[in-house]
């Protein structure tokens, strides 16, 4: 019979022992399954909540706990970072069981995940502009929290929904404003001023409402349309006198996001990649919006 060396055999011996020492544990039931992801998720281990409630949901799909873990599911994706899988397990839960007590929850997960599903790591961490990001995500958020609203009016959700669409709405409108800003540049003046009217119906009571009218004055202004003009800065000047574009007897400043509209040749034929002007455009979110502090993390169901 061989005889290992003693040092093979220590090193044999470490290499088992550090082996079992990195699996997870074992999980034989059902309820030590769900316990044992219901400890993870309050300790904010949300990868290997997500393993087990997957675990329970695979082995036990007709359990006492599986629609439970299901919701849990759905919140253990969301705070891993993977609101894909949130989305996914949300819009499955609300098929196979849209009579549930808890199915408000589903929805409303499936608004605060659609909202958070193009950020990248750094967007994240270190402050953005959000109303310069694609605003996909945040239609689809806004989607799914007026679903939720019109089939759950007195959701214990529906106060923070209710928040959370005046945000993406504002969000909205500021990006439509952004948009007009660079037509504008771009001496696409009948899409710029559309922009604003844009705004003016569809996002009203938002803070880009003065910039939306200035949009619509600058525009119609340009291109000789001064009836329209008239009546737009009326608005403006009677709703929002301080506004910057005018001066202090109410009149109009062109100059203030357009300049004096001369172009270059040179920018006329390079359609402003060169020669660019760049003028300020409009956007008076620090003295028209206040400061809006999104709601806290959600809690479980």
């Amino acid at each position: 019979m061989r005889v290992l060396h003693p040092l093979l055999l220590s090193a044999l011996l470490l290499l088992v022992g550090c082996s079992s020492a990195n699996k997870e544990p074992k999980y034989t039931s059902e309820a030590d399954l769900y316990h044992a992801a219901e400890s993870q998720l309050q300790r904010s281990q949300w990868e290997t909540a997500v393993r087990n409630l997957q675990s329970l949901e695979e082995n036990f799909p007709f359990g006492t706990y599986a629609e439970q873990a299901q919701l849990e599911l759905i919140y253990a994706y969301f705070m891993s970072g993977q609101p894909d899988a949130a989305i996914a397990t949300a819009n499955r839960f609300i098929r196979l069981h849209p009579q549930h007590r808890n199915v408000d929850y589903a929805y409303y997960m499936m608004g605060l995940s659609a909202y958070d599903k193009d950020k990248g790591m750094f967007e994240r961490v270190l402050p953005t502009d959000l109303t310069m990001r694609d605003p996909g995500p945040a239609r689809e958020s806004l989607a799914n929290f007026s679903q939720l609203l019109t089939r759950y009016p007195d959701s214990p959700y529906a106060t923070d929904a209710r928040k959370r669409m005046l945000y993406l709405r504002s969000l909205l409108a500021r990006y439509e404003i952004h948009v007009a800003n660079y037509y504008f540049k771009r001496g696409a003046y009948v899409a710029a001023t559309n922009r604003g009217r844009y705004v003016l119906e569809n996002y009203p009571q938002t803070p880009a409402i003065p910039d939306a009218l200035a949009v619509m004055v600058q525009g119609y202004r340009i291109l000789g349309l001064q009836e329209s003009a008239d009546q737009s800065l009326a608005i403006l000047r009677d709703n929002y006198p301080s506004h910057p574009v005018l001066n202090s007897s109410g009149e109009f400043n062109e100059r203030y996001s357009y300049g004096d509209g001369k172009r270059s040749w040179v920018n006329r034929i390079t359609f402003g990649l060169f020669e660019k002007s760049e003028p300020p455009g409009f956007d008076t979110r620090e003295q028209y919006d206040p400061v809006y502090q999104r709601p806290p993390r959600p809690g479980r169901s």
